[in-house]
């Protein structure tokens, strides 16, 4: 019986997915279990909901009563979104975090050397893109905790070693370790309404290391080998090929806008940091990044940008635009 989940459901869902704290995940489960529609098809989703209301609870109180976290991994979420970097062993994921970021993960030319993940911040002309690297996934084991980074990533970056003859098949093990989860690579983000609870996250194939030699052979070879309809980015991390357009897809998938904010005081708008919201929020939502005092307390906006004459007074309905410069006015 299909699920018909509200939209309610499904943006509580999508919160709670990048939820940062222990707190906002209990919220976001609460909403999601108010909005759930009641019938036989959802029993099992609303029992899972309250065992991991009830589980979330327990924790929130342990760690107020005792000063440690009792949770797993959990890395808060920056910039203009989060990219996660999956792969079998030596497959290149460190390598391409400290070249795409300033992080300084340890690379070595052999397997396992990430053990637990690591996070790093892309540049992308005047904004951040997150990237974080974990451990290898194998045909025998994942990390319990990379099913959570994975649901709660924008997108997920599958690495394939063209270095090695054993490169293809590690990389098909994890396609395989995962396709037999509810947690799964596709080439775009979506939740499956008639499997509840299955999600899929948007990926890009990225075959690495085309400078080792027979890569382009066994490039030829995944293709064959491993068909995927997942769109491919070929790249050397060590060597920094295909890297720009590589990253210039990255920051285009995050599908955000930059906003700038002037204050009214000001002759001239912050032009250096820009806040990110997605494409088609509001201004209402920008208001609530801006400052918790603005989701109440804002009267209207003067906007400069290019859906607009400048100076256009508008309300909290307004759908911003990349680039739009921001007044607000409480």
């Amino acid at each position: 019986m299909p699920a018909n989940l509200t939209a309610q459901y499904l943006k509580a869902e999508e919160e709670y997915r990048r939820a940062a704290t222990p707190d906002e995940e209990l919220r976001c489960l609460q909403v999601m279990l108010q909005e759930i529609p009641k019938h036989k098809g959802t029993d099992h989703l609303q029992a899972s909901l309250k065992s991991k209301i009830a589980k979330l609870k327990r924790e929130i109180a342990s760690d107020k009563k005792t000063g440690k976290k009792s949770h797993g991994v959990r890395i808060p979420r920056q910039g203009a979104g989060t990219t996660i970097l999956l792969g079998g062993p030596n497959a290149g994921k460190s390598q391409l975090l400290a070249a795409l970021t300033r992080a300084t993960p340890e690379v070595a030319p052999y397997p396992f050397t990430t053990h637990a993940p690591m996070p790093g911040m892309m540049p992308w002309e005047d904004v951040t893109v997150q990237l974080i690297d974990t451990p290898p996934i194998t045909a025998d084991f994942i990390e319990p905790y990379v099913y959570g980074l994975i649901r709660g990533a924008d997108l997920a970056l599958l690495l394939v070693d063209l270095g090695g003859d054993e490169g293809i098949e590690q990389c098909q093990d994890v396609l395989d370790k995962l396709g037999a989860t509810k947690t799964r690579l596709a080439p775009t983000s979506y939740l499956d309404e008639s499997d509840v609870g299955l999600s899929f996250t948007q990926t890009l194939l990225v075959p690495n290391k085309i400078d080792a030699d027979g890569a382009s052979e066994r490039l030829d070879l995944m293709h064959e080998l491993m068909p995927t309809d997942l769109p491919e980015y070929v790249i050397s991390a060590q060597q920094a090929t295909g890297l720009e357009p590589l990253r210039d897809e990255i920051y285009r998938r995050m599908d955000v806008v930059r906003v700038y904010t002037k204050l009214p005081s000001a002759k001239e708008p912050n032009m250096d940091r820009p806040f990110t919201v997605r494409r088609g929020q509001t201004l209402a939502d920008l208001a609530g990044q801006v400052h918790k005092d603005y989701i109440e307390g804002l009267k209207f906006a003067r906007v400069w940008g290019t859906a607009v004459h400048d100076a256009t007074v508008v309300k909290n309905d307004y759908v911003l635009h990349d680039k739009d410069i921001v007044e607000l006015h409480m």
